[in-house]
């Protein structure tokens, strides 16, 4: 049950004290893509671990043991004087409802997201159509006459552009085309099925900073990663320069513009940042930043174990 109880903590721990570390993380110098694997893996962590310690409830006398652990379950039994099975096989039954309360919430939650988005986005595109002049490609365009400069993408099967006449009137043709290849980063990195992971994540937990705050910290960062992707392909002028005029006023609010979330800072990523990461390079960082994420509540609940060891034996020295 030691065991048990501290990978919970570790979960717990984790869940509430992550989000202050990642967005310690100067956003103008960090690779975004690896932030928004940090931030999405410590949530599978964090369910992990406490999926784990459920399990570990639910058989108390057969899952895994160690001296260690050993040596702690004797101390702290000493101390406490037992501790009655009834007690961890109503605490395992009670972990796994909630385990199984939550997963079908989180099911719930991500399925309606996904089938309302759908809804307003046939809507969108219902009303668009009959206005604006289609262009085929990969993805399609569609075009509005309009001298706002405004674009955005809206996800879907095929996904879509949408875009202003405006554009071209007060974008030179670097900047447009920068604009173009940040809504299709959007839509090559499935950002909008991101956003709406974390929304689900923040609707079925929203006690734990952790998930509470991920939709806001994922929309911003996946942002920050179609500028990245605009930059390697536009410069760092063009997308600059987009970025100055676009406007994200009108924008339908399941799509995603280019000057929707923290433009005050991505300008300032645009005029000092670094140069965008080789593909090797943002391999080998997310791979390790991600085994990291995802074993932290492990390694929280480990600690805790320790400390309850050398809190419940001190040495006799």
């Amino acid at each position: 049950m030691t065991a048990a109880l501290a990978l919970l903590a570790g979960a717990f721990a984790v869940g509430w004290l992550a989000p202050a570390g990642i967005r310690r993380a100067d956003l103008r110098s960090r690779d975004p893509m690896l932030l928004i694997v940090v931030w999405l893996v410590s949530i599978v962590g964090v369910l992990l671990s406490a999926a784990t310690g459920i399990v570990l409830l639910l058989i108390p006398s057969h899952g895994p043991s160690t001296t260690l652990l050993a040596a702690i379950d004797q101390c702290w039994s000493a101390i406490q004087h037992g501790s009655p099975p009834r007690v961890e096989e109503l605490a395992g039954l009670l972990g796994a409802a909630l385990l199984v309360a939550f997963a079908a919430r989180l099911v719930v939650v991500f399925v309606h997201g996904v089938r309302r988005r759908a809804r307003k986005r046939r809507e969108h595109l219902a009303v668009l159509r009959l206005a604006a002049r289609s262009e085929s490609g990969s993805p399609g365009t569609l075009w509005l006459a309009h001298d706002r400069p405004l674009a955005f993408s809206l996800a879907g099967r095929p996904g879509v552009v949408v875009a202003t006449e405006g554009l071209v009137r007060h974008l030179d043709r670097p900047a447009v085309d920068a604009v173009f290849a940040h809504e299709r980063a959007h839509l090559s990195g499935r950002h909008h099925l991101l956003v709406a992971t974390a929304g689900a994540f923040r609707t079925a937990v929203p006690f734990l900073p952790l998930f509470r705050q991920a939709p806001q910290a994922i929309s911003e960062l996946i942002e920050l990663a179609a500028d990245v992707a605009a930059m390697r392909h536009c410069g760092r002028a063009a997308v600059r320069s987009a970025l100055q005029v676009v406007t994200s006023h009108g924008a339908p609010s399941t799509s995603l513009a280019m000057a929707q979330h923290a433009v005050d800072m991505r300008m300032a990523r645009l005029r000092s940042g670094p140069p965008p990461p080789g593909k090797l390079q943002r391999m080998v960082s997310c791979g390790m930043a991600g085994m990291t994420a995802v074993t932290l509540p492990f390694l929280v609940g480990t600690g805790l174990i320790v400390g309850l060891a050398l809190f419940s034996c001190p040495s006799p020295l």
